[in-house]
């Protein structure tokens, strides 16, 4: 991935809204989880529709994204609209 913004850069969240990934364009995500907003924070790479996350403590996961859905760790995330500010 270059460091380029990104076409699935920007908010992904689960249905629930508890999950909430932050694909920043510079290959950085934060994650949020309910209340805290910063429960974990990395980098990713990108390859096709392939997500590959390593989280500053050296922990790794990935993700597919399909039918512009993200797919990680057995969640179902969907990209938030810019102007929706729901938690």
């Amino acid at each position: 991935m270059t460091k380029t913004s990104h076409p699935y850069a920007g908010m992904w969240v689960t249905a629930d809204g508890t999950i909430r990934h932050e694909l920043l364009p510079e290959g950085r995500y934060v994650e949020a989880r309910g209340r805290r907003e910063r429960a974990y924070t990395g980098r990713y790479e990108i390859s096709g529709d392939h997500i590959d996350y390593v989280d500053d403590t050296g922990f790794t996961a990935d993700g597919d994204f399909i039918d512009g859905v993200l797919h990680h760790a057995g969640m179902v995330l969907r990209r938030r609209s810019p102007g929706d500010n729901r938690s």
